[in-house]
């Protein structure tokens, strides 16, 4: 039987749990009752989480507006591409560090880990130059390339680790009956990886969705704006 102390010791935990789920969900909850309310409903005192009236003005300011729908679309472009693409090349990599000793390894290990220690904005200037000289400023190659180079190091890391926690046994196992390597991979790792690669996806698509600097900087036009930008233009000097 459990005892007093144990049993308390689990009301604990069990409230802190709670407190965390009330402050992590508060805010998506608020937002979402917030999306049915009028203007003058939003600003009122004392603020309600149920709105007296629902509406669905909100929602039909964005439909009815292409440069809005335009800046989801470009979120979700870039987003999905890069995780797409980040994901693909985690994988081989991650399994190439994993499973393979090569010249340079230990550096290259070195390398993506230290990639990680530079501050992102020290890079905003360099990359802009670079978007300037390649003539792919204001462009979807541009965003791409650009989050590909913070989203790739720590994914491969990621599935690296990962790799590292699965037998080499499933590799030989394969192997022993005429398979190749990229067989062991795709056949037998990559399925009984998958908490490992949707843990990935959701970094890098988070990543991607979430990212202010360099979409501003990189992108000029509406048409190219990404959400971020898009609700950052929606503040005036009155509004």
């Amino acid at each position: 039987m459990m005892n007093t102390k144990d049993k308390y010791f689990r009301y604990i935990v069990y409230l802190g749990l709670l407190i965390g789920l009330v402050f992590s969900t508060f805010p998506v909850i608020w937002i979402l009752s917030s999306s049915f309310k009028s203007n003058t409903e939003i600003f009122s005192l004392p603020p309600k989480i149920i709105p007296d009236s629902i509406t669905l003005i909100a929602y039909n300011s964005i439909f009815e507006d292409k440069d809005k729908i335009q800046f989801f679309v470009n979120s979700y472009f870039v987003s999905l591409i890069v995780t797409a693409l980040t994901l693909f090349i985690a994988i081989l990599s991650g399994y190439s560090f994993s499973r393979f000793n090569f010249k340079l390894k230990r550096f290259l290990n070195l390398t993506i880990i230290s990639t990680q220690t530079i501050p992102p904005i020290s890079l905003l200037i360099p990359y802009f130059g670079m978007v300037v000289f390649f003539k792919i400023f204001d462009t979807y190659i541009a965003l791409i390339l650009t989050y590909l180079v913070f989203t790739l190091p720590y994914a491969t890391l990621m599935m690296t680790s990962y790799f590292n926690s699965l037998p080499n046994e499933l590799d030989d196992a394969v192997l022993v009956d005429g398979g190749s390597q990229f067989q062991a991979l795709s056949k037998v790792l990559v399925p009984i990886s998958l908490p490992g690669i949707v843990a990935t996806c959701v970094y890098t698509f988070l990543l991607c969705w979430n990212e202010f600097l360099f979409a501003l900087t990189l992108t000029k036009s509406t048409e190219m704006r990404t959400l971020p930008i898009g609700i950052q233009l929606l503040m005036g000097q009155h509004s």
